[in-house]
């Protein structure tokens, strides 16, 4: 336990707020049966621990053993899962309905089938009225946004690629984001609604390959996924999304986990043979991971790129290495340089103009080459324009104006855009170049990496798996699943049973907590000297909790003890700061932020005056960061789950 001399402040004058206490329950269990809920066939199933769970089922659908088997695994009701992957451009869920003495087997929804697709996830794409209610999300709401007549779809919010506007911002509890057509709403309202319909398909799903079993929502364990680069304050507003959403309550959040993408395939991937792998030339025995085998994960999003490093203990479970890193360079990024493409090839603003006129035709076109980039062989891809787009070329042909520009590698054909596969790959340049960089310096750090594991909807795409293959198959071995976007999703149904599976990870920051010490001259800042009754005092210390790449536990504890400055002091006030520096001296630093959370805790027993001691328990190795603060002389606790959202 580290005994730190320092002091923390006491609460300025004036009303003192009360923190919810931090209690443990013990475990109790107990079945029954009701039969006076009885109606026909139909009987009700209590299962009593922490909270009451029922289920409604019908005697003419169950057989005796099926019925004990509902029982049993009721009794393990804490296995049952739903893991949410929200992606920036596609998201889906997989569940798990299996007892905690089984392995983990992830049934992932399948999507699009009445639009002609089957796929493991839908677009991320949300439409509500002009009172911004819900009206539909995926498949469906890109089908009805993009059928409507412009005039129509005035009347209407639809917001697509909306995650990514979480990423390297300022995110405030007012945070509002905008629509394709430029239109804001808040961010917390479109979050919310979009995961209260995956909620609701989740359990209708669940509902309808159970014969019926009825499960409220608080029968789960739920596990939101978010990219590892992700700040803490978009992985909170996530979180405050899942409770107005109604997956979990202020009183039920520890229902809810917050998975790291990279980590979840991770997971799955160790899981998987050879035959679950693109890559032909290995052996089985090459992926088994022995403990001390250690390899990079690359998870190629529509939105961002996320790479972590990881390193197999004993007993299979996993160690990071290597801070997260990564950025916003996509595969959206490839649609916004061949979007500027187009604005070359067309003279005069054309493209702009259909854009601005056709908007809907245009999204489609754009749909069009999600699919072209992943997919495209050494022969030069064929794009089949829309109506109004060979319309307006056809009326400036007509009219003897000019309408194509020379460009390398793009071409006009007869209603059909030709790219050539050198042209595209200019495309993907940016994103390539990052992932390069990133793969060498990690490389270059750790030079024992066995492989490198590419994941996510843009590792579908053969240029990119095929970039990765030419720079580094010299260093490492690269691999990518058959299923690269269910990984995460499998995954984190893993990770929500066990959260150990991620042994240990890097501090992505330095923290403390702002301190007061005896002032010393010959230390300390003259403009920090303050005086009380106890004395001379130096003020805005930063004691640091944990340092920036430290490895923490998934379920460590590191412990402190602070004193009151006031021997009559009845309350102590603990802020809680963060930076990537390695050393600071005081919180109002360079480079310091902050307060990102705070928790105030009573010391109602002052007998012993300044011999009194709060002792603060930070928990650092999970996805998200928690404290608990106790007074040891009442017993008094307060807990707080830092808080990263500014105020304003």
């Amino acid at each position: 336990m580290d005994r730190s001399a320092h002091r923390a402040s006491a609460l300025s004058p004036g009303p003192e707020r009360r923190l919810p206490r931090c209690t443990q329950t013990g475990d109790r269990q107990a079945l029954t049966s009701e039969h006076n809920v009885r109606k026909s066939n139909i009987y009700r199933v209590n299962y009593h621990s922490d909270k009451s769970v029922h289920r409604d089922f019908d005697l003419e659908d169950l057989s005796l053993l099926s019925l004990l088997s509902l029982l049993s695994e009721m009794a393990n009701t804490e296995t049952y899962i739903i893991a949410i992957d929200f992606g920036t451009t596609y998201s889906g869920y997989a569940y798990s309905l299996t007892p905690r003495n089984k392995d983990v087997s992830p049934h992932v929804r399948r999507w699009g089938q009445e639009q002609g697709h089957d796929t493991p996830k839908t677009p991320s794409c949300i439409l509500l009225d002009h009172h911004g209610t819900f009206q539909c999300f995926g498949y469906e709401a890109k089908g009805k946004y993009l059928e409507m007549h412009e005039d129509e779809a005035k009347n209407y919010y639809y917001f697509e690629n909306f995650k990514m506007e979480l990423y390297d911002k300022t995110i405030t509890k007012d945070l509002e984001i905008k629509d394709v057509q430029k239109k804001s709403m808040s961010a917390l309202r479109v979050f919310s609604a979009a995961l209260n319909f995956l909620k609701e398909d989740a359990l209708n799903t669940i509902l309808l390959n159970t014969n019926g079993v009825k499960f409220k929502v608080t029968d789960f364990t739920w596990v939101l996924t978010v990219p590892a680069i992700w700040d803490f304050s978009a992985r909170q507003i996530m979180r405050e999304a899942a409770e107005q959403a109604g997956i979990v309550t202020s009183s039920s959040e520890n229902k809810l986990v917050i998975a790291l993408e990279p980590e979840a395939a991770s997971v799955w991937s160790m899981k998987l043979p050879s035959s679950g792998f693109i890559a032909e030339d290995h052996d089985r025995a090459a992926l088994q991971q022995f403990p001390g085998t250690q390899y990079i994960v690359v998870d190629c999003g529509g939105g961002t790129i996320d790479i972590t490093v990881h390193e197999v203990l004993e007993g299979g479970a996993l160690k990071e290495l290597h801070k997260a890193s990564g950025n916003d360079k996509g595969g959206r990024r490839v649609d916004k340089k061949f979007r500027q493409a187009l604005r070359e090839l067309f003279c005069d603003g054309l493209w702009e103009e259909y854009e601005r006129d056709h908007p809907s035709e245009a999204q489609k076109f754009m749909y069009d080459f999600e699919t072209v980039k992943l997919r495209i062989t050494e022969n030069a891809a064929r794009m089949i324009c829309y109506f109004n787009l060979g319309r307006l070329v056809l009326e400036r042909q007509n009219e003897d104006r000019e309408v194509f520009n020379v460009v390398e590698g793009m071409s006009w054909d007869n209603g059909k855009i030709l790219i050539s596969r050198q042209r595209m790959e200019t495309f993907f340049h940016e994103s390539l170049v990052h992932i390069t960089d990133s793969l060498s310096e990690i490389t270059d750090k750790h030079p024992d990496i066995s492989y490198i594991l590419l994941v996510g909807g843009f590792a579908q795409s053969t240029i990119l798996r095929e970039h990765v293959q030419r720079e580094f198959s010299d260093q490492a071995q690269v691999l990518c699943p058959m299923n690269p976007q269910e990984v995460i999703l499998k995954g984190a149904v893993m990770f929500g049973r066990d959260q150990s599976l991620i042994r240990s990870r890097k501090s992505a920051f330095t923290y403390g907590v702002g301190t007061s010490s005896r002032f010393d001259p010959s230390v300390h800042k003259e403009e920090k000297r303050f005086s009380n009754k106890e004395g001379v005092w130096c003020k805005d210390l930063f004691s640091k909790l944990v340092g920036i790449n430290e490895d923490v536990g998934w379920n460590q504890t590191k412990k402190y003890e602070f004193g009151p400055i006031e021997r009559d002091q009845k309350s102590m006030k603990l802020s809680f700061y963060r930076t990537e520096r390695k050393n600071v001296t005081h919180v109002d630093e360079w480079g310091v932020d902050g307060p990102v959370a705070s928790c105030v805790v009573d010391m109602p027993d002052i007998s012993k005056g300044m011999n009194r001691k709060v002792k603060l328990e930070v928990f650092f190795g999970a996805t998200e960061i928690t404290a608990k603060a106790t007074d040891l002389e009442s017993k008094n606790t307060s807990s707080v789950k830092m808080d990263f959202i500014t105020k304003q």
